[in-house]
Formats: C-alpha cells, sequence, structure tokens
C-alpha cells in the first residue's frame, strides 16, 4: 500500500531521530537537547537529553506572548451543576501562576510530588498545569477514589501537598471526597504537609486545623509564580493504572518527548489547527485526560471542553449533541462505551434533530473495542468519518489511527487502521517470531518507542523490564492480542488474557462479541471464558438490550448464539448468553471481564479500584448463579 501515509511512516521508522528533531521544532525550548535520541541503557531510553523546556509555558505563555491572550484556552460545561464558562489563554495562564504560588508558598519546588484528587471541575486543570509550571510532579486521582486506593497511591508518590477538593457530583448524588481523603491519609504511612481543597457550594467540608487551606483564599493571597525550567528527561506525572498483581503501577511521563508527541498529534492525528475546538468527552484522571484534556489541545493552542456529565442522563442521550453544537466542537473523542449507552436511549438518533452538528468533523473513539454496530450507528446518525484509534496509559498516545492529518485512509470496520508514524507494531507468536499476516497473536512494538510514551516506572525499574520488555526482546509488549493484515491494518482482538483455550483451539472473545453485537437488540455485549471440566474454557455471553426490547430475551439469547455459530462455527462452543440490566465497568469505560470470569468461576476475587457501580457485581452474581455458575 503506497501514498503519503506510508511515505510518512516509512520516514519515522527508517530515521527515528531526524523524524522526531523536526517535530520538535515546533516546541519552546529554553536550551536545545545535547542528543535526541539515546538508548544506552536500552530499554531504559530517553528523548531530548539535556533539552531543557517547560510544558506549562508550551501550553500557555508561549500562545499569550504570541499575542494570542484573547482565544479561548478551555470551556468548562457541567450540565450536572449547570454551570457553564470560559477562559481564555491570558485568563487561565493568570489562574494557573496564582496557584503555582500557592504551591510554592507550600513549600512544593521542582521534582516534589503533588496528588490531585478532583472532580472534573476547571480547577483541576489548573492544578495540573501550576505543578508543570513548577517542574513538580503531578499525579492526578480519580476523585471518589477508596480511601485504600487512595492511601496506596500517597505512600507510592509521597506527595509533599495533596490538591482536592470538598466533593464530586454524579447524577443524583453528592459524593463527599474529604471524609475519603482524610480516611486515606490516615491509612497512608506518608504525610503530606498540606492539603488545598475548593470548597463546593453543593457541599462544604471541614478543614483539618494546621493542614488544610481553603482554595479561594489562598489564591487571593498568592503571588504569581514564573514557569521553571526542567530536563526534556525529568518526569511531568505518574499516572497509576491497575497491575496484575493488585498494587498500582505508576506510569511515568517525561516533559520534553511528551511535549513533542503529543503536539505532532493534534495536526497529525486529529487535524486539529490553532483556535479549533476540540473536545475529549472522558476524565482528568484518565490518560485521555492528560492527554487530550489538558495537554495537546493547549500545546497547539486550540480550545479544549472540559465536560462534568454523563452522555445520558444529563439530563438526556442529546447532552453530547448539545455541548457540540453549542460550542461548535470539531473533533469529539470519546469511548465506544459512551456511544453504546446514547445508542440503547435513543436508538433512531430522534434527539439529533434538535441541534446543528455541522461543525463536527470527525468523530475518534478509543478505550474499549468498536463494535461494527456501534460503528455504523454512529457514521450513518452523525454522517462524518468515525475513527478508532487504539492505544494504552503506557503509551500515552495512539499506537494505531486513521490519521487524517497526513492521509485519509479507507476505515475497515473492527480495525484501528495502521500503526501510526513512530511505531513498529509486529504480531508476535508465543516463541517471539513475527507471524504472518492474518494470524492471531501477541501485539508487539519493536524498540525504540517513540517520544511521548513511558520511559519507566515510579519506583518500581525492574517491575518495568519485566511487565512489558522481558517476554519479547526487542519488543514492548501491549499485552493486548490480533493481528494486522495484508494491508498493514491491525485488528485488537481481546487482552491477551482474554484469548481463551477451547479443548486446544486459541479463540479470540473479541470476535465473538463482535458477532452479538450485530444483533439489533442488543446494545452492549461481553464474552469471557468460564471453567468447563470437558473442554477447558467455554465461552459465556452477556447482553444488555436496547430500550424497548424487553420481553424478547429468550429469543434475543437463541438467536446469538446461532449467529456465533453461523459466523465462527461450532468450534466456538458458544452456547449460553445471558441478558442482563448493565455490565459492570471502569470509571473509564471498561468492561470488567476478568472479574466477571474470577465470579463465574467461584475463584477468589478483589472488588477493583476503578469500578463505577460496585452494586453492579451483585447483579451479576446473582445472573450467574441463576445458570448454575458463581457457586
Amino acid at each position: 500500500m503506497s501514498g503519503k501515509f506510508t511515505e510518512v511512516h516509512q520516514r519515522s521508522l527508517d530515521n527515528p531521530e531526524e523524524f522526531w528533531a523536526e517535530a520538535a521544532q515546533l516546541i519552546d525550548w529554553y536550551k536545545k537537547w545535547d542528543r535526541v535520541f539515546d538508548d544506552n541503557d536500552a530499554p531504559f531510553c530517553e528523548w531530548f537529553p539535556g533539552g531543557e523546556l517547560n510544558t506549562c509555558f508550551n501550553a500557555l505563555d508561549r500562545h499569550v506572548e504570541a499575542g494570542n491572550g484573547d482565544r479561548t484556552a478551555l470551556i468548562y460545561d457541567s450540565p450536572i451543576t449547570g454551570n457553564k464558562g470560559s477562559f481564555t489563554y491570558s485568563e487561565l495562564l493568570k489562574k494557573v501562576s496564582c496557584f503555582a504560588g500557592v504551591l510554592r508558598a507550600n513549600g512544593v519546588d521542582k521534582g516534589d510530588r503533588v496528588i490531585i484528587y478532583m472532580p472534573m471541575v476547571p480547577e483541576a486543570v489548573v492544578a495540573m498545569l501550576a505543578c508543570a509550571r513548577l517542574g513538580a510532579v503531578h499525579s492526578v486521582v480519580f476523585g471518589g477514589f477508596a480511601a485504600n486506593e487512595l492511601a496506596v497511591r500517597i505512600d507510592d508518590a509521597q506527595p509533599k501537598v495533596i490538591v482536592s477538593a470538598s466533593c464530586g457530583i454524579e447524577p443524583g448524588r453528592v459524593i463527599a471526597y474529604k471524609p475519603l481523603l482524610d480516611s486515606a491519609i490516615d491509612l497512608a504511612s506518608h504525610k503530606p504537609s498540606c492539603c488545598v481543597i475548593l470548597q463546593r457550594e453543593q457541599l462544604a467540608a471541614t478543614l483539618v486545623m494546621g493542614r488544610d487551606i481553603d482554595w479561594n483564599d489562598s489564591e487571593a493571597r498568592a503571588e504569581p509564580t514564573d514557569c521553571v525550567s526542567v530536563l526534556a528527561t525529568d518526569p511531568l506525572y505518574i499516572l497509576y493504572t491497575s497491575g496484575t498483581t493488585g498494587q498500582p503501577k505508576g506510569v511515568v511521563r517525561d516533559n520534553g518527548g511528551h511535549a513533542v508527541a503529543l503536539l505532532w498529534t493534534m495536526k497529525n492525528i486529529y487535524n486539529m489547527e490553532a483556535g479549533e475546538v476540540y473536545w475529549a468527552a472522558s476524565d482528568v484522571g484518565w490518560v485521555v485526560g492528560h492527554s487530550y484534556i489538558v495537554y495537546a489541545p493547549l500545546f497547539a493552542g486550540c480550545t479544549t471542553v472540559l465536560f462534568e456529565g454523563k452522555p445520558v442522563g444529563t439530563p438526556d442521550a442529546g447532552v453530547f449533541w448539545r455541548v457540540i453544537s453549542e460550542h461548535k466542537v470539531k473533533v469529539l473523542f470519546t469511548a465506544p462505551t459512551a456511544f453504546r449507552a446514547i445508542k440503547k436511549n435513543d436508538p433512531n438518533g430522534s434527539l439529533l434533530k434538535d441541534y446543528d452538528l455541522s461543525s463536527l468533523e470527525t468523530l475518534f473513539l478509543a478505550g474499549e473495542r468498536l463494535d461494527p454496530d456501534t460503528l455504523h450507528w454512529a457514521e450513518d446518525k452523525l454522517g462524518v468519518p468515525v475513527v478508532d484509534h487504539w492505544w494504552q496509559t503506557e503509551t500515552g498516545w495512539s499506537i494505531c489511527s486513521n490519521c487524517l492529518g497526513i492521509e485519509q485512509l479507507p476505515i475497515k470496520e473492527g480495525s484501528p487502521t495502521r500503526a501510526v508514524p513512530g511505531w513498529d507494531l509486529r504480531v508476535l507468536d508465543e516463541n517471539g517470531n513475527e507471524l504472518p499476516a492474518g494470524e492471531i497473536g501477541s501485539l508487539a512494538v519493536k524498540l525504540p518507542l517513540p517520544p511521548g510514551s513511558f520511559p519507566t516506572l515510579w519506583n518500581a525499574r525492574e517491575r518495568y523490564f519485566e511487565s512489558y520488555f522481558k517476554e519479547y526482546e526487542g519488543f514492548y509488549s501491549t499485552a493486548d492480542a490480533g493481528i494486522i493484515d495484508k494491508d498493514g491494518y491491525a485488528y485488537i482482538m481481546s487482552r491477551t488474557d482474554d484469548i481463551i483455550n477451547v479443548a486446544g483451539h486459541r479463540l479470540s472473545t473479541g470476535a465473538m462479541e463482535e458477532v452479538l453485537s450485530d444483533h439489533p437488540d442488543v446494545a452492549e455485549c461481553a464474552v469471557t471464558g468460564v471453567a468447563d471440566q470437558l473442554k477447558g474454557q467455554v465461552p459465556l455471553g452477556m447482553l444488555v438490550l436496547n430500550a424497548g426490547s424487553e420481553g424478547n430475551e429468550h429469543e434475543v439469547v437463541k438467536q446469538v448464539v446461532q449467529m456465533v455459530r453461523d459466523r465462527i462455527g461450532p468450534v466456538a462452543a458458544f452456547k449460553q448468553a445471558i441478558v442482563v440490566k448493565r455490565l459492570p465497568k471502569t470509571r473509564s469505560g471498561k468492561i470488567l471481564r476478568s472479574t466477571i470470569r474470577k465470579i463465574a468461576d467461584g475463584t477468589e476475587w478483589k472488588m477493583p479500584a476503578t469500578i463505577d457501580d460496585p452494586v453492579i457485581l451483585d447483579e451479576i452474581t446473582e445472573s450467574l448463579q441463576s445458570i448454575g455458575y458463581a457457586n
């Protein structure tokens, strides 16, 4: 396959140092790097060693200095509270420099850690950028995380200061953050010297004398603070992701490679220009929020949308269309699960007619497999390209995507298109041998990893190597399974632990989910392997039906079983599916398939820290028990 994209991708692999040095020219540096890339201690590699910059300067100050201070930087839209607001680059810079003064007055210096435990409010963005301004390392913990999980992160990051809010707000309920924070600090061995608390009008918190300070009071007294120069290889943030051992892994992001890569993606992947409106409907607690709510859009001089709401229920399944119409959003980036929720509540897209979506040019989806039914529904209703792209917390940006700013390639359903420039993606067998086109195996990236990916784990150098680089020498193991076809299109089938072995046959649960999701009555589905005495494992399906399909459960189950038999074959041994009200998910929308499997098998399991609603697991357990599992 030839064309501009192929040419750019090949150049990025043939001469990565030249390719990324060119991209780095678009970032403002205090001091140019000594080398573009240093792999003397591979896989612990460095991009732009010796270079000095400041991430906050590149996100805010340089746009103001260039005369663009009146351009809108941030739009805050909270249907949950009814609040809306916006900040120009000049206004956001003023708030950030003042809050950096608050942190500095409380002892935060370059290299110190600050935990940010906040809801989706502008102050969360301000706190992140203020840390970057000082050269401090922020670690955002999703607001409302359980106290013991927050305590683990406090002990690992050892923050000098914790920034939090009195509460978070979900549809129909207010979540008090301060008692969770106080309990976490009591549980943790490490104690912060200070907590800065944003008091929200929905619920005031009681401050601890001598430790807690009020955000607004301290901000009013603060001295604005200038940017601090840091090394390109210095850490910008730590973002904890769940580990297989139950101990979270602190993914580290550096300053230099991060800024270079994310700015490059805004034009080349998302086709965004300065002044245009970009909306990542995620949360600042996740990597998408870090990369594409906060940093990348601001590096590029775009307007970013901070949304405190849900795709349905705030107030209805038309809220996404309202935000796009009202704020003239050009690109929307969200998770497939959000669109499945919208489709479930408004299958015919009736609410679309109430809004002008002419500004929207592209929908990008990531975080879960994009099933063909959701793809086609979104394409049909929105009339714009729907781009599936694949990446991970560790990578920080896309491994695979249709790069609209380079060349729009044909869309193939089920594929996030091809590896993005900078990524050399291969499919390997269990011995590390590359597999031919079309064969399923482990997806791995040939080193070096491009800038913007993680250079290490926080305080866990050996774990970094063991978890990601030991399995295949010279490769980063993504822990995802899939295929690459003859045209170079990747298909991410499932996590490698979701490849099930049915009587000796390796089968992808993701492929079965694609079949189930094609049924017109199925809004969402999940397939996991459960233990079977005869076959080792057999697949079990869980179905959430569209609104209006109730009472048709038995027939739907019968039909999807036949569909899997017809498309995948009897070898799949897919004979059982149950209808449930909802699927257990993380707050970022990922279905907790491994937890479902453990419950079904009756093996020991732990309540996931990231679960959206723990009550769902009780419902799932009851459903599984009704068909003879979970005993």
